[in-house]
């Protein structure tokens, strides 16, 4: 079955985005412009523009444009940091502490993430808020997509940042599994908590602009002080 006019539109547009021929940042070109290039009429362009702006992939600006989406640390953490105060601020995480290593993947690693890698990155961060402990996550990346990323150490807050600016790795979505659980060593040392304080562990599988799993993440995350959000609207 042929794929739709507007469809093939928008993978085009994926694959240039993902190529690094339009960057973050960068204005497209008109609808009119994208019709003639692709050889499609303009209301298909319009479409396939509306379609990725629905995606959080590009930002349409009335009398300026379309631009493709710069993921910055705010809305990174706004769309992928779900945290909030009881008083239902965002919670703004800070960096106590950040480890990478590289290790060989394990077979569900290798079976979740984009290309199955034999070695991955480990990230291995420790977040405070108000000074006080609040999270610890390990990401788990693939050594091929984000090469050298052992040596930007420190990194920075916003990963996917990072990721968009370094390597022209766009994620644009994560599907997260929430579960309760009970701190265990050595994270409990980690968040000098102790052994059996109950957590929230918050696993992610995160995707790019190619749909490619690109991160998995595992959060484990104290219940104090702060909660899960999720709105349904």
């Amino acid at each position: 079955m042929t794929e739709p006019l507007y469809k093939q539109v928008i993978n085009t547009l994926i694959q240039r985005i993902a190529d690094g021929e339009y960057l973050p940042g960068s204005m497209l070109p008109s609808e009119f412009d994208l019709a003639a290039d692709l050889n499609v009429s303009q209301g298909t362009a319009r479409k396939a523009l509306v379609e990725l702006e629905l995606k959080g992939i590009v930002q349409r600006s009335q009398g300026k444009g379309t631009f493709v989406t710069v993921r910055t640390p705010e809305n990174s953490l706004f769309h992928f940091f779900r945290l909030r105060t009881p008083q239902g601020q965002q919670v703004t995480p800070e960096l106590l502490s950040t480890d990478v290593k590289i290790r060989a993947s394990s077979k569900e690693e290798r079976s979740l993430l984009f290309n199955a890698p034999k070695k991955v990155f480990e990230v291995s961060r420790v977040r405070t808020f108000k000074n006080q402990p609040l999270c610890h996550e390990t990401s788990i990346v693939p050594i091929d997509l984000f090469p050298g990323l052992h040596e930007r150490c420190p990194l920075p807050n916003a990963l996917y940042v990072l990721f968009q600016q370094a390597y022209s790795c766009v994620v644009i979505s994560a599907e997260e599994n929430l579960t309760a659980g009970l701190l265990e060593d050595p994270v409990a040392s980690l968040l000098q908590q102790k052994v059996g304080t109950p957590v929230i562990v918050a696993r992610r599988q995160a995707r790019d602009l190619l749909e490619r799993v690109v991160e998995l993440r595992t959060t484990t995350i104290l219940t104090h002080g702060s909660s899960y959000n999720i709105d349904l609207r």
